[in-house]
């Protein structure tokens, strides 16, 4: 899989976005392998609160910004159908908001970088088909599936350290 990654004001420089980006999708393909096709292809916007609080407001009829937005591109079935071997294929697009994501590590008390690949690692999971709004077990799946990846990228559990 390959991330086309952009980065805007105001995500802090002194910090590689892409590549935790990329460490952190690739920690996700150890503990989710559907995601490990190299014809599949996602983008990742790291932008402000006010986009993220436009997109939502036009895709999500919510008024209000959130720390990550997912918008997929395939069904679950066609991903886990899909061939290695063809064409790109998008995957969906991610849009991480800056001034969330920095509010809420601060709030956790963790680094931002930690909170980024996490919401990263969330919002690609959406992606993927996981939706942890669809009831508890799918929710108690995608967050397991979560904090397998940030063990090994060496981030402690944001749920309670269960692993």
């Amino acid at each position: 899989m390959d991330l086309e990654i952009d980065i805007e004001e105001p995500w802090l420089p002194g910090t590689d976005w892409a590549d935790l980006a990329q460490r952190a999708l690739e920690a996700l393909q150890q503990v989710a392998p559907e995601l490990d096709n190299p014809r599949l292809l996602a983008s990742v916007l790291f932008t402000s609160d006010a986009e993220v609080h436009v997109l939502n407001r036009e895709w999500r009829a919510k008024d209000k910004p959130t720390n990550v937005l997912s918008f997929p591109m395939m069904e679950r079935e066609d991903l886990l159908d899909l061939a290695p071997d063809g064409p790109p294929e998008m995957l969906g697009d991610l849009a991480l908001a800056c001034e969330t994501c920095t509010r809420e590590a601060s709030e956790k008390g963790v680094p931002v970088e930690h909170h980024a690949a996490h919401l990263i690692i969330h919002g690609l999971l959406h992606l993927a088909g996981h939706d942890h709004e669809t009831g508890e077990a799918e929710a108690e799946a995608m967050e397991a599936l979560e904090t397998k990846a940030l063990a090994i990228l060496a981030i402690p559990d944001p749920y309670g350290d269960r692993f």
